[in-house]
């Protein structure tokens, strides 16, 4: 079948998720080309909604531990884990209900992040027809879904893990400008990837008559990032089920995130959370021309054939510790949004506003 790797699509949805990953995604994803592109599309959307929606809501954490500010010049560089735990539910998707055509499905198939146990992989029943002999016949075919990569028996979490670098830096009256950036890193022989997002924190005590001086700080915050990546890969066995020279895995994915912030600082310790809301949008496209071999001997020619988009938004609300010593820092929170999300991290400062003043 198509050497179009579960790798290269979910390390082009996820590089930066786990080496584990990487490593356990071996399996083809090719079959499903074999429903024709339409189904295809509708079968890897239904795959690999749960690694790219975690995607996106790991990548909206990680960009601040606290709702002070820093005076103009005055930064802390916060490096962060974030993990979004994937539902129970989404262990498994219901290909029936995904109102595919030529198709006969099981009650439900696994997930990126389910089972991969051979025995519960659902075979796939399909049919179609084409002329043989100048009589147009109909044929029936079978073929196996892709299998989940136990992802919590791999890494201990059921979760999507995205870790992040922020530098923060104050300007002026009392705002941070947030920055994330790596510059184009290549991922093996044949696939890079790259990270840009910037962000605003802004005290908004100081435009509150009577709660300047009140020992809290308040701020709003906006941060926008963007990832891209893209794997490369080619198959010249056509024994495979697939050949081609060109064929390249390509995944974009931004987010917004939107919050007011609170803070109250107790000695070393800070205590903060927030409200707010986020909008994710991912891109997956398979590019490329795929000639695949199907189980009656005939051969069928695919240019660019898949392409999927995921939108996910929605309220979230976090809270969170943060133990500060000098210029070090150790913090953790926990976001409730579609995904909940957990994050830790440390960070490195000086000169950070209190109380906004």
């Amino acid at each position: 079948m198509i050497r179009f790797y579960t790798k290269s699509i979910f390390l082009a949805g996820a590089v930066m998720c786990c080496a584990v990953f990487q490593a356990q995604a071996q399996e083809d994803l090719d079959q499903l080309l074999e429903a024709g592109l339409e189904d295809a599309n509708i079968l890897v959307e239904g795959y690999l909604a749960p690694a790219l929606r975690g995607f996106g809501m790991s990548l909206s954490n990680g960009w601040y531990n606290t709702a002070a500010a820093h005076k103009p010049l005055g930064f802390e560089l916060i490096i962060t884990a974030n993990a979004a735990y994937v539902p129970d539910e989404e262990l498994f998707y219901i290909p029936r209900n995904l109102n595919n055509t030529a198709l006969i499905f099981p009650d439900q198939a696994p997930t990126i992040f389910g089972t991969d146990d051979e025995t519960a992989i659902p075979r796939y029943a399909y049919t179609y027809q084409e002329e043989v002999n100048g009589t147009l016949e109909t044929f029936t075919g079978t073929f196996d879904g892709p299998e989940g990569l136990n992802v919590e028996d791999e890494i201990g979490l059921q979760a999507v893990p995205v870790p992040m670098v922020n530098l923060g830096i104050g300007i002026v009256k009392n705002t941070d400008l947030k920055i994330r950036w790596t510059p184009e890193i290549d991922v093996g022989d044949d696939g890079n990837f790259k990270l840009i997002g910037f962000g605003l924190l802004h005290d908004i005590k100081q435009h509150i008559p009577g709660l300047k001086r009140v020992p809290f700080n308040l701020s709003v915050f906006v941060g926008f990032t963007d990832v891209t990546s893209e794997i490369t890969f080619e198959e010249d066995d056509p024994s495979s089920g697939v050949t081609t020279d060109d064929g390249r895995a390509l995944f974009d994915v931004n987010t917004w995130t939107f919050q007011a912030l609170a803070s109250k600082k107790f000695s070393v310790l800070t205590i903060y959370g927030g409200l707010g809301y986020n909008v994710v949008n991912s891109e997956l496209d398979l590019e490329g021309e795929y000639v695949v071999f199907d189980d009656f001997g005939q051969s069928i020619s695919y240019v660019d054939p898949i392409s999927l988009s995921f939108e996910s938004s929605g309220f979230r609300a976090t809270a969170g510790l943060r133990l500060k010593f000098g210029v070090f820092s150790l913090h953790t929170d926990y976001t409730f949004q579609e995904y909940n999300t957990l994050t830790v991290g440390i960070g490195f400062g000086f000169r950070e506003q209190k109380f906004g003043l």
